[in-house]
């Protein structure tokens, strides 16, 4: 049996997103009064998608609780269809969105933190915010995988979403740039336009290749704790 349930772990989870964005938002950073706002920073779509994704978890626990014992089909339906709402998010954005910021955001920080979070932001950031948007994000993910077994689409369904979300988000990228003459990350003003094409499929390519990653992990710890539950039922026998 777990120490905390996973019911509360979520909640916990979802308050922390909410206390972070609340955070970040709060900060008057010159980057946020310029057009787009918070929203060209991919950093900033993936904790909205973190808390809306526990939002769900959070809400289909309620749901569950409140069915429960209940006969009416209308209900279930509905439970149903968060479920698949819930699971699907996990899949397509959840996982691989918020495991693609933690690792790019701190390979290019180690290489040279100014291509992606130039040392003026100390100033506006503290430290555990950062570590709350580009650290946590993934333990909080992986241990909703442990917790919870999500039903993952196909994987041909799956991976045309994902790459429908990293497209859509370099479109928005281009947009920008063409509105400001500022591209959203100073990486992007030191490769030429080639490079920059290149850098961009190789990132659509990234994301998917976490999509499968996640969508791995989740049969490998679920599979495995199948085993184990028959493993100790035959014991038991």
């Amino acid at each position: 049996m777990a120490l905390i349930p996973s019911q509360i772990l979520r909640v916990a989870i979802l308050l922390s997103y909410f206390s972070i964005l609340c955070n970040y938002k709060a900060i008057d950073m010159p980057a946020h009064q310029t057009y787009g706002g918070s929203w060209k920073f991919l950093t900033f779509i993936d904790l909205v998608i973190q808390a809306v994704f526990f939002g769900v978890c959070v809400l289909t626990d309620l749901s569950s609780l409140l069915t429960k014992g209940s006969a009416s089909m209308e209900q279930e339906r509905q439970l149903r269809k968060l479920i698949g709402l819930r699971d699907w998010m996990m899949a397509v954005l959840a996982f691989p969105v918020g495991a693609f910021v933690v690792t790019m955001f701190w390979t290019l920080y180690v290489y040279d933190r100014d291509l992606v979070y130039p040392r003026l932001l100390d100033n506006f950031i503290p430290q555990w915010l950062n570590h709350g948007m580009h650290t946590t994000v993934l333990p909080f993910i992986i241990i909703e995988m442990r917790t919870t077994h999500h039903r993952y689409p196909s994987r041909t369904c799956g991976l045309f979403a994902v790459c429908m979300f990293a497209v859509g988000y370099v479109v928005w990228m281009c947009w920008v740039h063409s509105m400001t003459g500022v591209w959203v990350y100073p990486l992007l003003e030191h490769i030429g336009p080639t490079a920059r094409i290149l850098f961009f499929i190789c990132l659509t390519a990234l994301i998917s290749v976490y999509y499968v990653l996640g969508e791995i992990l989740n049969n490998y710890i679920w599979d495995s704790s199948k085993s184990s539950l028959e493993s100790d039922k035959t014991k038991t026998d």
